[in-house]
């Protein structure tokens, strides 16, 4: 990180160049998709602050370039956020991340922010969102207000992309409900406390659905999946209360104008053993329940199914971290393997793996398209 001062002002640039390697066990389904995959990451961040910290400017751009698929080829703005702190409230406008949730397997209740799909299946990567956010601090808890002009189409492997579903989504023919599409005012409201051992958090959000349902089309003869984005109401709950080595997790959604309204859930806690048998190791296990009540009509692979997983934290210079886990389908044989696993190196690297494996799917399960794509990425990253 490299820090200048000018005149009561504080400006940084930091950030990270990363090379990633992905390793495919298997031949694809359809022959128009790649096999084993190289790419180039860049997301170098800038931020300055000024008038005693109160105000700050944050720019954190992404680039990609890959290999085999050119939808993942992309550049993003994650932030360029203005932020303004009083005593008793907090301005921030521009591009953002928002971030809600407790649980590990999924989060059901994050809306904010658009998930960047071409980037990993997990989830995890969020696009850019442009917005006015108001926070309130009060003795009863805090509040946010969400003005978010402006809707951003959620991304997909393209024609020779994998991880992708079979057949393909068509983003080009992408409908809405709303007559303004990609122009739709939404809007969202949250408010959180602490209190004691508990911290709680009910969310309300009106717009545009950041998680697509899908029609089947055509794209010159072929089938193609064409997204639709409804105007739905969303509802959601996150709860998590920690207690010695407990961590007691549970995210909750009631949704509505996305088809039928419907309920989710996901539920469990993390257990934490501190320095097993004096090694410095941390080892947590988890288990969560995730529930759809949408059944077999839920896009969702995961409508009634088990998390059970470990964390390891090995507490050394090197930061050694290692997470993995399977997700299995109560109703079916269909067993979704997570590894992912850390170390700095030096100063400034990072060594990352991840591997994803699907076992048994069921042909009416939504992860059947990517029986062929169980992988093994590899990521070395220079942080300065």
């Amino acid at each position: 990180m490299t820090a200048i001062t000018i005149a009561n002002a504080q400006a940084e640039w930091s950030g990270d160049v990363a090379g990633e390697s992905r390793h495919f066990f298997d031949d694809p389904i359809d022959e128009r998709q790649h096999g084993d995959n190289m790419s180039i990451s860049f997301e170098p961040e800038y931020y300055r602050d000024w008038n005693d910290r109160r105000d700050s400017l944050t720019l954190i751009p992404f680039l990609r370039w890959d290999e085999g698929d050119d939808e993942r080829s992309h550049i993003d703005v994650r932030e360029l956020i203005w932020t303004h702190a009083a005593d008793e409230w907090e301005l921030r406008v521009g591009i953002g991340k928002v971030f809600w949730g407790v649980t590990e397997s999924q989060h059901l209740v994050d809306i904010i922010n658009q998930t960047d799909l071409v980037e990993n299946f997990d989830g995890e990567d969020k696009l850019g969102q442009p917005m006015i956010d108001l926070t309130l601090i009060r003795d009863w808890g805090i509040v946010d207000l969400f003005l978010l002009p402006g809707f951003r189409e959620r991304t997909f492997p393209g024609i020779d992309g994998r991880l992708r579903t079979n057949p393909y989504v068509d983003e080009n023919q992408a409908e809405f409900e709303s007559s303004n599409e990609e122009q739709h005012v939404d809007f969202a409201v949250r408010w959180s406390r602490t209190l004691g051992d508990w911290d709680l958090g009910v969310s309300h959000f009106h717009g545009t659905s950041r998680d697509p349902r899908f029609d089947l089309g055509t794209n010159n003869g072929k089938p193609v999946l064409i997204p639709v984005y409804d105007i739905i109401d969303q509802i959601g709950v996150d709860v998590q209360m920690t207690r010695g080595s407990w961590l007691w997790k549970f995210e909750g959604i009631y949704r509505s104008g996305q088809g039928s309204s419907f309920n989710a859930i996901t539920a469990g806690f993390e257990y934490t053993f501190f320095d097993v048998r004096s090694s410095g190791i941390d080892v947590g296990v988890l288990a969560e329940y995730i529930y759809d009540d949408r059944n077999d009509n839920a896009p969702t692979p995961f409508q009634d199914d088990l998390f059970v997983g470990s964390r390891l934290a090995f507490n050394d210079v090197q930061d050694t971290q290692i997470l993995f886990g399977v997700i299995g389908d109560l109703d079916s044989d269909t067993r979704f393997w997570n590894l992912e696993a850390s170390r700095r190196f030096r100063d400034n690297w990072v060594i990352s793996v991840e591997s994803r494996l699907i076992r048994d799917p069921d042909e009416t399960d939504p992860i059947f398209s990517l029986r062929n794509d169980d992988h093994l990425q590899l990521e070395v990253a220079y942080h300065f």
